[in-house]
């Protein structure tokens, strides 16, 4: 929802969406735009790894950070390290770090450094139980190089939005000692049906990510081949983990478990258009918002206490927003005047913007900024709603925590919606999807 003032002053609007875009992205300093790419091997050897120190000099060249490349194991200081925004560990294997070198990389990490581990990263220091938990699971056979589906899981992070929901490639799939979903964040999983070889039992995760002890860890399984580093996919692929892991982008990487999906890009079964406008459904699963001012909302369902997540993407100074709480109707503004909307609108007032309960609590404008990507990039959010209090995460990061006290706009029964908000306003969603809650306070 927009007001028709929705601008104090020109300058006010300008300074938000600086803050917006230009705010800070890690711990980091924003000038820290370098990445360490380690490739000491104890153990088996690729012979792919020239091709990937290659590949990632170029995403580095093409995306603004720069890159060293090193086998030499002294470069893991306290003092060297802090000049990294990543260390990439790229198909190492075995015992490559004596004691006080690991020490130092877990220093590094715990004070906010990223790692981004490739393909036999997961094949490396057996013994050291920091490692094994920042990687996520270790390498435990793997069967012939082969073509396989990969089932893309997450399509916000960096590293996978440029997929489609099913990626089909070439390459040697791990099969892993542990499933590293109850404690990372899975962005794409093997379809064990697509080849030969797999065991994991049918849930296969091949790349994922996670906040670890301070710092950011992200780990894809492809990267065997040589081929792998010439294939624009793959590339895209490992520059969007390398780009989180800096900072440079924004992400939700805690755990997902238990969603299942409103929108699952294929189906609008459910939902029913209020209002004029409408969405437009693309062939890779993303509804975009044309005209207004209406809502797109769900419609077989009811809900008290949940967790709904969703993907959303604005080209420029668009406006949407996502509606909570409101009851049954196809006048969207019963859901203005009975519910609450959480606003994506990057150059609002505070209690407009993006992040806010709008038009009654302003989110952490300070948080918003570090976690919000920019226009064209995608971002999750994650509303939270238990009895009357309502809670907001973007990216994974705590913005905004409301609780009502307006009985005629009580959260413990309500429909959900997306605002197609007008002709000059496109916002794209994707991968709704709602996890319920135990209910309290009833």
């Amino acid at each position: 929802m927009r007001s028709t003032g929705r601008l104090t002053t020109a300058v006010l609007g300008a300074a938000l969406l600086l803050g917006c875009v230009a705010g800070p992205a890690s711990s980091h300093p924003a000038q820290d735009k370098r990445v360490l790419v380690f490739s000491k091997t104890a153990g088996f050897r690729h012979d792919s790894i020239p091709e990937g120190i290659a590949a990632v000099r170029e995403l580095g060249a093409d995306g603004g950070f720069a890159v060293d490349a090193t086998e030499d194991a002294g470069a893991f200081t306290a003092k060297n390290l802090r000049r990294y925004g990543a260390v990439v560990f790229l198909s190492t294997t075995g015992d490559v770090l004596d004691n006080a070198q690991q020490r130092a990389f877990e220093g590094y990490i715990r004070q906010g450094g990223g790692y981004v581990g490739v393909h036999a990263a997961a094949d490396t220091e057996y013994d050291w139980a920091f490692y094994g938990g920042l990687a996520g699971a270790y390498f435990q056979s793997h069967p012939a190089i082969q073509p396989a589906t990969v089932d893309v899981e997450d399509r916000a992070h960096p590293a996978t939005s440029d997929l489609a929901r099913t990626w089909d490639r070439t390459d040697e799939w791990y099969n892993y000692r542990s499933n590293p979903r109850e404690r990372a964040h899975v962005l794409a999983s093997l379809d064990e049906s697509s080849y030969t070889g797999g065991t994991m039992n049918g849930d296969h995760p091949i790349a994922w990510c996670q906040d670890y002890r301070g710092g950011r860890a992200f780990y894809t399984g492809a990267g065997h081949t040589k081929e792998s580093y010439a294939e624009p996919a793959f590339r895209q692929h490992l520059l969007g983990g390398i780009r989180w892991a800096i900072g440079d982008a924004q992400a939700d990487c805690r755990p997902e478990n238990g969603y299942r999906p409103l929108f699952d890009g294929t189906s609008l079964d459910g939902w029913r258009q209020a209002g004029p406008g409408s969405f437009t459904l693309s062939e890779d699963g993303t509804l975009t918002s044309t005209g207004g001012m209406g809502m797109l909302w769900y419609a077989d369902q009811s809900f008290g206490a949940y967790s709904l997540k969703l993907d959303w993407k604005m080209d420029g100074d668009d406006n949407s927003g996502v509606f909570v709480g409101f009851p049954p109707s196809d006048d969207p503004w019963s859901a203005v005047n009975n519910g609450y909307e959480i606003q994506i609108d990057a150059t609002d007032a505070p209690e407009k913007t993006t992040g806010s309960v709008y038009g009654f609590h302003s989110a952490d404008l300070d948080k918003r900024d570090r976690a919000l990507n920019p226009p064209g990039e995608w971002n999750t959010y994650e509303i939270r709603v238990e009895g009357e209090r309502l809670r907001i995460w973007l990216n994974g990061v705590k913005i905004n925590d409301f609780t009502n006290t307006d009985p005629a706009r009580s959260l413990r029964d309500g429909h959900v919606g997306i605002q197609n908000h007008g002709a000059d306003d496109q916002v794209s969603f994707r991968d709704i999807r709602i996890k319920e809650l135990p209910v309290k306070g009833r």
